[in-house]
């Protein structure tokens, strides 16, 4: 029921309740408040000697009756005390109350209490620092649902893409793919409306030179250079979007993907190189790496890793948005000296010519055989295969001895309309339930 319908006493009252949630702890509000009232006393006080004086020195005229009516002096002190400090304390949550409005009203939402907002901010402000490296819609989809838990938020971004509009855009310019980057930073947008949609925007076909071309991408071409770095542009992409968090690139170094790829009906390896060609070839991949080998880090997001309570890898495609980031050195030693939670998400459904038939181990050991044995502490893996996929596309099944080489943590995962899909709000509160079974409850 509305307040509307409501009878006017119990509108009065959840008026006087909702202004109250100003008070509660952990808003920041009542520290400011009470310096308010420290200083609107001392004026008091400095106007109360002044009449006092006034009182005492000036001669009975006509005008001191009205003082003294005004003043309530026929009504006992410390009842007047009372009324005036209640009247003035009304009078000062009032004013700042209309002053705060005033000034947030161009950034609240309708139908959004102003208090509701801040403390969902003051809440994201305290939340854990977590880390989260992949690329592509399975990373968007990760950031879209964490982010209403922390603000603290880093997202690590793999930058082999050269297929689409990033691969145009990286040949014909000469910069870093921006496509997976884009994405990243219109799921952590703290306003997914009309400016982030204008971002997603893609050109239809039949557009000539823009044909395919994502507006995202052209916007961050444009300011890499007007700011003359990449890196400058990512975070006033950012800025313009609202985004809590960074989207950091995982290198800054100009690579490519290159996979041998075992094809069925061709006797040994073909090697394919471009992140995009890998899928197209349906074979399966034996061995991928980086050219140039060993890409030096983005020492950002080096010091983002090891300052994190919480690292997560993936969801995402196995060997074309999650292994490019893993295979730049200095990020995996960067986790393996990190003291922070590292979770793997594993992949609700195989992707075909990637992981066609791969189980949940199978794209652990595949992870391992490129960088190495216990990297993660905890494996997340879906449990729940009801709904119809997409194409060939399987479920990624559990084995039944994985437990025994895993801490495993199995649970239902799977988006209700996309089943193929990760669940954005499902698989944030299951990340953040286990990051606070391993280290202890979250700050509220």
């Amino acid at each position: 029921m509305s307040d509307d319908n409501l009878p006017r006493y119990r509108r009065w009252l959840n008026a006087a309740a909702r202004n109250l949630q100003w008070l509660v702890p952990g808003l920041g509000v009542k520290r400011w408040l009470l310096v308010t009232l420290a200083g609107t006393t001392l004026i008091g006080v400095g106007l109360a000697i002044i009449i006092l004086d006034v009182y005492r020195t000036t001669p009975e005229t006509w005008w001191l009756p009205l003082v003294s009516a005004a003043s309530l002096r026929f009504i006992a002190r410390p009842l007047r005390a009372v009324i005036f400090g209640g009247i003035g304390l009304g009078l000062i949550i009032t004013g700042i109350y209309g002053i705060n409005r005033s000034l947030l009203r161009p950034f609240m939402r309708p139908g959004r209490p102003m208090v509701d907002a801040l403390t969902q901010h003051r809440r994201r402000e305290r939340g854990p620092r977590i880390v989260v490296i992949g690329g592509g819609s399975g990373l968007s989809t990760l950031l879209r649902g964490i982010k209403d838990y922390t603000s603290n938020l880093t997202a690590i971004v793999s930058v082999a893409d050269d297929g689409g509009s990033s691969g145009r855009i990286r040949r014909g310019v000469g910069i870093l793919p921006p496509g997976d980057i884009r994405s990243c930073l219109a799921a952590l947008s703290s306003d997914e409306a009309l400016l982030t949609q204008l971002f997603q925007y893609r050109f239809p076909e039949g557009e000539g030179d823009l044909d395919g071309h994502s507006f995202g991408n052209l916007f961050i071409t444009a300011l890499a250079d007007i700011t003359g770095s990449f890196e400058s542009a990512v975070a006033e992409s950012g800025r313009v979007l609202a985004v809590d968090g960074r989207v950091l690139p995982s290198t800054i170094h100009d690579v490519r993907l290159v996979a041998d790829i075992k094809l069925p009906h061709v006797a040994g390896e073909v090697r394919i190189q471009g992140e995009s060609q890998i899928p197209e070839a349906a074979g399966n991949v034996r061995h991928i790496w980086l050219e140039p080998n060993n890409p030096p880090a983005f020492p950002q997001a080096v010091r983002a890793i090891l300052s994190a309570e919480m690292i997560i890898v993936g969801p995402g495609s196995l060997y074309t948005s999650i292994l490019p980031n893993l295979l730049v050195p200095d990020l995996v030693e960067a986790m393996r000296a990190s003291r922070a939670l590292k979770i793997y998400v594993c992949n609700v459904a195989t992707q075909p010519g990637e992981t066609q038939g791969y189980t949940c181990g199978d794209h652990i050991r595949a992870i391992e055989e490129h960088v190495g044995n216990n990297l993660f502490d905890v494996i997340l893996a879906n449990n729940r295969y009801t709904g119809k996929l997409q194409g060939s596309s399987e479920w990624v099944m559990i084995e039944d001895d994985l437990d025994d080489d895993y801490a495993l943590h199995r649970a239902d995962l799977i988006s209700q309309d996309n089943p193929w899909r990760h669940d954005s709000d499902k698989l944030s509160k299951v990340l953040i339930d286990i990051l606070a079974e391993r280290t202890g409850p979250l700050v509220e």
